[in-house]
């Protein structure tokens, strides 16, 4: 099961209280104050881990909870300190914050008509990177810390301060080099079959890839990331068939592949109708670096390529690439074009940081 998109709640741990004591022995009956402090409580804290794939260990658990700190004791024994509960989510993770506090009041929202008001709050997108959800409390003083030369016994102490808690969403947007837009069933997975040790569902009906895949392509010595996107229908970014959800996982590409089947009646009206979505979409999607492909082309003879190939170019204004995930025809000419293009944004965005860092 592939999860991309949950809701968590998350609740760090209260500060422990200082405590008021004072020391009782034989020989010393008024010792003073000795009440120690709280411990600190736990920070929910999340940790991008190379070993996760995606969100699904949050459906079985969606609570992150972490435990207060330890009250203080007699002697100045400072409580205990808990432990920072650790959230492992993948790269590529954006956290919301809900204005929800509880997760019923969440429920509510999302049903209700106004809906839930989500605030993007941090985007986890390299191996090691944390990210503090909810900051535990600090512990609480002890009265020895009141002690003055006017006031040898001391009451004054403090309680534990409280921990941040609340409801959260988190969304994953896979990271990938160039990501493959099309119809279902345009040989997408099929394609990052071929490139890479990837073994995605394939089928000869629509939707057979229901979650993102990640594939590895190598052309000339390098390598670059490749994400099979389920396949677009008309609608797709208002929620209609698998959702508008996926188009998220391409929006940190430097480049699109789109794929329009040979097997398509009108490649033409294949090609726009994803661009339309794309468009509608937002996000920058639709002003990505784009290359045009007709696949399939082994499944159709040599009138009916020669007439695919023309309306497509037609449709999208250049000559598409012909490939076949199948024969391998015209893979190598795709793969360099995509290839070119990340590399070239590659080194904008390192020339662009260069210049960012003289700067500071």
């Amino acid at each position: 099961m592939f999860i991309d998109h949950i809701r968590i709640y998350a609740e760090a741990g209260d500060g422990g209280n200082g405590v008021v004591h004072f020391r009782r022995e034989k020989f010393r009956p008024k010792g003073g104050p000795d009440g120690g402090d709280g411990g600190d409580g736990g920070s929910v804290i999340l940790r991008v881990d190379p070993a996760v794939d995606n969100l699904k260990a949050y459906s079985y658990d969606p609570k992150l909870v972490a435990k207060r700190g330890e009250h203080g004791a007699g002697n100045r024994k400072h409580g205990k300190s808990s432990r920072d509960k650790i959230g492992k989510v993948p790269p590529g993770t954006v956290v919301y914050r809900s204005n929800a506090s509880t997760v019923s009041e969440a429920v509510e929202l999302e049903r209700g008509e106004e809906g839930i008001d989500l605030e993007p709050i941090v985007d986890l997108t390299e191996y090691g990177d944390e990210f503090v959800l909810c900051q535990g409390g600090k512990g609480g003083k002890g009265n020895w810390h009141y002690k003055t030369s006017t006031n040898q016994a001391p009451e004054e102490h403090t309680l534990g301060t409280e921990a941040d808690f609340g409801v959260y969403y988190l969304e994953l947007r896979r990271i990938a080099d160039a990501g493959m837009v099309g119809f279902p069933n345009a040989g997408k997975s099929t394609l990052v079959n071929k490139l890479s040790h990837a073994t995605p569902k394939i089928g000869n009906y629509p939707f057979t890839t229901l979650h993102p895949n990640l594939g590895v392509a190598t052309i000339d010595g390098r390598e670059f990331v490749l994400a099979d996107i389920p396949g677009l229908i008309e609608g797709a970014h208002e929620g209609v068939g698998i959702g508008d959800r996926f188009l998220g996982h391409v929006e940190r590409t430097r480049v699109l592949l789109h794929l329009v089947s040979a097997l398509e009646e009108d490649v033409g009206q294949a090609y726009k109708t994803v661009r339309h979505e794309l468009e509608a979409y937002g996000h920058g999607i639709a002003e990505k670096p784009e290359i045009v492909a007709l696949s399939q082309v082994d499944v159709v003879d040599a009138t009916q390529r020669a007439e695919k190939v023309r309306a497509l170019k037609k449709a999208c204004g250049r000559a598409p690439y012909e490939i076949s995930a199948i024969t391998g025809e015209g893979m190598t000419g795709g793969l360099r074009a995509l290839r070119d293009i990340i590399v070239g944004a590659k080194a904008e965005d390192t020339e662009k940081a260069e210049m960012d860092s003289k700067k500071d």
